[in-house]
């Protein structure tokens, strides 16, 4: 079988969603629930998942612990016909992990152990996979202490050379501030650079994404799309520039809705739409992703997508 057409290159977790809360628990209390969820997630992991429920087989690169949650990760990736020959698997770490607990009427709280996600280099991205991928996503950088910028940015120039397009995603710690050339040299590297509004307040010191995409043009960005939550997105490509509302769905649960947005502009790229086409795509499928627990359990089958969009010419 030929290589996929999309490598996504980042965070690989293994995820415990514990089912909406009406309150947490006092201290010492026992509060009784419904199952917990446990899936593969991060940010490589869910949109690999995501682009394969949207009918794109997808290649991971990422790592994992050399222990039993790894081997979940890994092995549910295969059972999805996701392509882990990319996922490196780091003896003295453990698996990623993170308890989601979300709470009725609060935002969700996090409990993580970044695990062996610290040792993702860009020495472990395959070039066969590169060589053979349309399109490159990068999520979670930034953060991935070992995936250095200098050297990622060689590995993205080399695909580029050969007319790969590359998406970048970013993650940012709550409250930090970063300066504005921390991916200075990955930014004109990126065909598109798909920040949340807090990860793009953290690099440019800007409030409005307006200002924000400015900034990053400055800096050499080509297409900019600033992921609003449920105000929808901002996009930027040279003098050209938009929003696109959020979809109306009924939201559980929001995890994984960034990652599922980065899966529907891939179908567009793939697809070769028009930009305000594969935005408004993405803004669906991203959406989509916060009706059910968990980061992908509710994402859009592709005739799903198209029967929402036709259902609501407005979305």
């Amino acid at each position: 079988m030929s290589r996929p057409p999309v490598l996504c290159v980042g965070i690989l977790v293994a995820d415990v969603f514990v089912p909406p809360l009406e309150r947490l628990p006092a201290a010492g209390e026992l509060l009784a629930t419904d199952d917990f969820l446990l899936q593969p997630g991060g940010c490589a992991a869910n949109t690999a998942i995501a682009l394969g429920k949207l009918g794109v087989r997808a290649a991971v690169c990422g790592r994992v612990g050399g222990d039993l949650l790894g081997d979940f990760v890994e092995r549910d990736l295969r059972a999805r016909e996701i392509d882990t020959s990319g996922v490196r698997r780091t003896e003295g770490y453990g698996t990623s992990k993170t308890v989601i607990i979300p709470v009725a009427g609060e935002d969700r709280r996090f409990i993580h152990t970044f695990g062996a996600n610290a040792a993702l280099t860009a020495g472990d991205i395959e070039p066969a996979a590169l060589g053979a991928a349309e399109v490159v996503y990068i999520g979670g950088y930034l953060i991935l202490p070992s995936l250095r910028e200098g050297e990622l940015a060689e590995r993205l120039r080399e695909a580029r050379a050969r007319g790969t397009r590359i998406v970048l995603d970013v993650a940012v710690p709550v409250g930090q501030e970063l300066p504005a050339d921390a991916a200075s040299l990955l930014l004109p590297l990126a065909d598109y650079f798909v920040p949340n509004l807090d990860e793009a307040r953290a690099l440019t010191g800007e409030s409005d994404p307006r200002r924000q995409a400015e900034r990053f043009l400055e800096h050499g960005a080509n297409t900019v799309a600033i992921k609003l939550g449920e105000r929808g997105a901002y996009v930027r490509s040279g003098e050209t520039a938009f929003e696109v509302l959020a979809p109306p769905v009924e939201v559980v649960e929001p995890s994984g809705a960034g990652d599922a947005f980065a899966a529907g502009l891939m179908v567009g790229i793939l697809e070769g739409w028009e930009l305000e086409r594969s935005v408004r795509f993405a803004s669906v499928i991203g959406g989509s992703a916060c009706t059910a627990l968990g980061c992908w359990a509710g994402v859009f089958t592709r005739a799903q997508a198209e029967a929402f969009l036709a259902a609501h010419p407005d979305a």
